[in-house]
């Protein structure tokens, strides 16, 4: 399976937490390389789980562009995207204001020096008594974090699938430094993958993630399967759903055995994920055409092709990343 890259901030919500270690390989956050603010920012449980192997710290030390304007420039495609959004956001008539006291923060060493010299250059970002940090609008924060979750993920050998609960940090890391778009799907697959309720002990989920490792590995290969084979397969979705609906019945039937089994609380949250089509496919794809294609495991899946503008680096790597909503009502 994946590690799930969540961003844009240090710590994960303890929903998204607990869905990692349920239904991928651990979790990873991009995190300071400074070592005291590595310590200042990262929660005594996610170093109790680094010691296990289910967290990694991801630090960003290298540059992702020279100086603004400077000689020897970069042109790599998300610094590209920052630059260009960055002077949007700097120009555009709903320019970002500083609230006082600020809301968002970015780490120095968690950024490249080029970073923090844009959004100056551009009025973007303000010192704080705090040297390590610096003040930016929220806007700004989320935009950063999300434009470079693939500038994280993507180098690194293990597979790293960017996840949010923040809806702009999602777009942004969607964005590609020109107009040209392509089709995805995007699938709701909550109803599969149920997550303990509020106030359940990280401990107890870390005890039901063991004694129950084959059936959630066969739910998710199951599922990892569908997203990848409806992105090679996109002129027929309705055959590849009807094509793996037996092995994804049966999968969701044995975990939902095991999820009742456990003495724990569960709910739905919603989990879009994005699957990425190949460039052939804005041939035979009419854009906004939505198919309603059956019910699997009692859920009604619902498969709609839209364009968005491409993942042009991760979508080498991984076939879709995942918004997670916390704001959805439970179902």
């Amino acid at each position: 399976m994946a590690v799930l890259l969540y961003y844009p901030r240090v710590n994960p919500p303890t929903e998204i937490l607990q869905q990692a270690l349920l239904y991928w390989d651990g979790i990873a956050t991009v995190v300071p390389h400074d070592p005291h603010d590595y310590a200042a920012a990262v929660q005594p449980e996610l170093t109790q789980l680094r010691d296990r192997g289910l967290y990694t710290p991801l630090f960003f030390m290298r540059q992702v562009m020279d100086v603004l304007d400077g000689p020897g420039r970069r042109e790599g495609l998300n610094s590209r995207v920052l630059l260009e959004e960055i002077q949007r956001m700097a120009e555009g008539p709903d320019r970002p204001r500083l609230p006082s006291p600020p809301e968002a923060y970015l780490y120095r060493s968690k950024f490249s020096e080029w970073v923090e010299a844009v959004l100056r250059h551009y009025g973007l970002a303000e010192d704080t008594p705090d040297d390590r940090r610096y003040a930016v609008p929220k806007e700004v924060q989320q935009m950063v974090v999300g434009v470079l979750a693939r500038e994280w993920g993507t180098p690194l050998s293990a597979s790293y699938v960017p996840y949010t609960d923040r809806s702009n940090a999602y777009e942004w890391a969607l964005r590609a430094p020109d107009e040209q778009r392509l089709p995805a799907f995007r699938a709701e697959l909550g109803r599969l993958l149920p997550v303990p309720a509020p106030g359940t002990s990280t401990a107890d989920v870390l005890v039901f993630r063991e004694r129950f490792k084959d059936e959630r590995q066969r739910l998710m290969r199951a599922m990892h399967r569908l997203l990848s084979d409806l992105r090679r397969d996109y002129e027929h979705p309705a055959e590849v759903i009807a094509g793996l609906r037996g092995e994804i019945e049966a999968a969701s039937e044995d975990y939902q055995a095991a999820v009742s089994s456990s003495r724990m609380a569960w709910v739905h949250r919603s989990v879009t994920a994005t699957v990425a089509l190949a460039a052939a496919a804005a041939s035979v794809v009419e854009p906004q055409l939505s198919w309603v294609l059956g019910t699997v495991g009692g859920y009604t899946l619902n498969v709609a092709t839209r364009e968005i503008r491409p993942l042009v680096d991760a979508r080498k790597k991984h076939d879709f990343a995942y918004l997670h909503r916390v704001e959805t009502t439970f179902s």
